[in-house]
């Protein structure tokens, strides 16, 4: 990606130890402007088009953190592990997504670690049985395609190519769509990590679920019951002048 995932820098020494993702994790990549989205959505003055990945845990001990990230997505992408196949995790995930979210993506990863020879017959094999497994949910026909995300694990070389990702990004290319969104109404953001820089004062990242917000504005934090003024907004360390809803 092109932004570094707020996991990788994760202070928790159980998540660098275990390996696994024990908050939520915030990273972006730019593509162009998909063409069906201008057809769609009438002329469209953007030449690129920005995703966010929402990186959730995927333990199933981690189900609150879980239901926090399925609710600021509009698009659902759903890693399994091609050798362990759908586990307790991937049914619960699936049950958060069809409350929260209208599409979905499977992704099968870790297919390097299948024997070459019978690779593609147990990629084809996983897949019927998701596509059996989803076929009474509204994700029933969504997309499945396999990758391998770090090829060899992930203590091999950093040399090791990714497997698959670009037709992943040209996948979600395609899934995207254009969701409602509006800037009118209070101003409801899901604040997602909190801290503070010294000489710019406290600093709040999350997702604006309801209305907008600009430089200058004054904001309501009800849980402090205190009102702060917006010094300044930036997204992914670029400033802006405002946000909105998404």
């Amino acid at each position: 990606s092109s932004t570094a995932s707020t996991a990788a820098f994760d202070k928790n020494p159980q998540s660098r130890e275990r390996g696994i993702t024990l908050d939520l994790g915030f990273s972006s990549f730019t593509v162009d402007f998909p063409e069906h989205l201008r057809e769609s959505g009438g002329q469209q003055p953007y030449d690129s088009l920005q995703f966010t990945l929402v990186d959730c845990p995927g333990h199933a001990s981690l189900i609150r953190t879980i239901i926090g990230g399925a609710q600021i997505i509009d698009l659902m992408i759903l890693v399994v592990d091609v050798v362990k196949g759908i586990q307790t995790q991937t049914a619960e995930c699936l049950l958060i997504g069809e409350l929260t979210c209208p599409r979905m993506v499977v992704v099968l990863n870790k297919t390097d670690l299948l024997p070459s020879n019978k690779r593609q017959s147990a990629i084809e094999k996983m897949t019927k049985r998701l596509h059996k497994t989803l076929e009474n949910t509204r994700f029933k026909d969504c997309p499945v395609i396999a990758v391998a995300a770090k090829p060899g694990g992930p203590d091999a070389a950093d040399t090791e190519e990714p497997q698959g990702v670009p037709d992943l990004m040209e996948l979600l290319k395609k899934q995207t769509y254009l969701p409602k969104r509006d800037p009118k109404g209070d101003l409801l953001m899901a604040v997602d990590h909190c801290f503070s820089i010294r000489g710019q004062g406290t600093v709040l990242t999350g997702t604006i679920l309801q209305g907008s917000l600009a430089v200058n504005d004054t904001v309501e934090i009800p849980v402090l019951k205190v009102t702060k003024k917006i010094k300044s907004v930036q997204m992914f360390r670029k400033p802006v002048s405002g946000a909105m809803q998404g």
